[in-house]
């Protein structure tokens, strides 16, 4: 027998959170990591330092994105609700003809929420997420006894419960505290409109007096039992974006600074952060930190709407030349595809008295960039230009006898590519100038050099060069998560990745 309650207003329980700490049980970890990706808390031990409320990387989270994040805190919310005990009910009620009867609910377990629909909006105040249409499935045990003028009659047994008409709804702040992303929990509630019972076994006479005396009370019951879940998983999202490391590595040399310098600010269509985002160095390498914001006019992602646009100012990429000048940007040629240019016979009729002193030496080039690049970011490219010092060096047994050294001024134009989640890119030979700068062997004609450096440059120091920019360094996504359709814009001194976010593995 199903016996429906009618629906009685209920004011909504939306409280200030009190001090407390929180649970060791966490909500699901798909939300927590995607609100970890989104929001992008990572801070660092930084030896590259901005002025505190300078950020070099921003992030707009769209009303596409985060109505994904929506998704994904309901999905997480409703696994998280279940299993749910609530507290043991017990009441003497006075029913018609019986008297009055010592009535006991015991064993309530919430095991499934469901959702009808939802939605998430942003504003001044933060982040509202509404979930309505809302049921719950309850089991629990009943016993029930009364005197009578003969002897005592009681009787027990199981029921299932169905809560209809649930709201639940939460309000978020945003707020970056030490670096890292807090989402105090401002309102949030549960309310229910309709409870339905169906008993197993007991009296006819039972069911309505089960129904009028604790419909309010199962309601109820729900409602805080509900409204407690939601605020434990809220504490536990922040815990875990408090402990979340603060740094994203980038190789043996360098990090990514990805800790938050304000507080995000939210709008009707969207909700934007800004982080450091300098790279640091992973040792104790002295580096520059004479990096400013100029704050350029920020750059659009186009239509179609992405979920997420990350803005790179031009600093974000100097500062990792500064890292790796500072670390060493330095290597030995010993190989190369024209391999007769680390003979002394190569340069016979380019470099006569190299040869002339040195018949059929083997060779190896020395080349060591002299001053950190600076990139400079326009319209749909990268523009660097990098001074070089290439020093030519006779083998002779097991020693290295250095004959000469050129200097090169090589300038290359380059692009922005994506790779999954990393951002990656590759340079061209726009020209380059060179001289000489020291001789052993006495002065030669460098326009004679030219093509033979020019075949370095082309076939050794840029093919490098774009070897280690294929690799790229990982933009702030959590993993679990990857860039979908992922669009680049370089312009106005900034690099715009404008995309959506899917989930590339599945968790409970």
């Amino acid at each position: 027998m199903t016996v429906p309650h009618p629906f009685i207003p209920r004011k909504r329980r939306f409280i200030p959170i009190p001090q407390m700490g929180f649970s060791s049980n966490p909500i699901t970890t798909t939300a927590a990591l995607f609100i970890a990706l989104s929001l992008l808390s990572v801070r660092t031990n930084a030896y590259i330092r901005s002025l505190e409320d300078e950020g070099f990387i921003s992030m707009s989270l769209s009303s596409k994105g985060l109505g994904f994040v929506k998704d994904l805190l309901v999905q997480g919310a409703l696994s998280f609700m279940t299993p749910l005990d609530l507290q043991p009910i017990e009441k003497t009620v006075k029913i018609p003809l019986v008297g009055r009867v010592d009535i006991a609910l015991s064993d309530i377990t919430v095991y499934r929420v469901g959702v009808g629909s939802s939605y998430v909006s942003s504003g001044e105040n933060g982040v509202v997420i509404v979930a309505s249409g809302g049921t719950a499935n309850l089991t629990m045990n009943w016993k029930y006894s009364y005197d009578t003028w003969l002897f005592p009659i009681s009787d027990k047994g199981a029921a299932s419960v169905q809560v209809e008409g649930m709201l639940m709804e939460l309000t978020l702040g945003l707020k970056s505290q030490d670096g890292s992303l807090n989402l105090p929990l401002l309102e949030w509630g549960c309310h229910v409109k309709d409870v339905f019972v169906k008993l197993d076994g007991g009296a006819t006479w039972f069911y309505q007096g089960l129904l009028d005396a604790f419909k309010e009370e199962i309601a109820s019951a729900v409602e805080n039992s509900v409204s407690n879940r939601m605020r434990e998983g809220i504490l536990n999202i922040n815990a875990l974006l408090q402990s979340f490391p603060k740094e994203i590595p980038v190789d043996n040399v360098a990090a990514l600074n990805i800790t938050f310098v304000k507080d995000p600010v939210s709008s009707n269509s969207s909700i934007d952060f800004e982080i450091n985002g300098l790279f640091t160095a992973r040792d104790n390498i002295i580096v520059s930190n004479n990096f400013h914001n100029e704050h350029q006019a920020p750059v659009s992602c186009s239509a179609p709407a992405k979920m997420i646009g990350i803005s790179l100012d031009e600093n974000v990429f100097n500062s990792a030349t500064s890292v790796y000048y500072a670390d060493s940007m330095n290597w030995i040629v010993d190989k190369m595809p024209d391999q007769s240019l680390l003979n002394t016979e190569g340069w016979k009729y380019i470099i006569p008295q190299l040869y002339n002193q040195y018949p059929d030496y083997d060779m190896n080039l020395n080349i060591s960039v002299s001053s950190q690049p600076i990139l400079k970011i326009a319209d749909d490219k990268i523009n660097t230009t990098v001074y070089s010092d290439m020093i030519i060096g006779v083998l002779d047994a097991s020693e290295v006898i250095q004959v000469s050294s050129i200097s090169l001024i090589i300038n290359a134009t380059g692009s922005v590519q994506i790779s999954r989640n990393n951002l990656t890119g590759s340079f061209g030979l726009s020209g380059f100038t060179m001289s000489l700068k020291w001789s052993n062997i006495g002065d030669f004609d460098m326009h004679q050099v030219q093509a033979a450096v020019s075949t370095v440059i082309d076939t050794v120091f840029l093919p490098y060069l774009n070897f280690q920019l294929a690799n790229g360094f990982p933009l702030p996504v959590f993993p679990g998560f990857t860039l979908e359709n992922a669009e680049v814009i370089s312009r106005n001194s900034q690099v715009l990745v404008c995309s959506d976010v899917v989930s590339t593995e599945k968790y409970i």
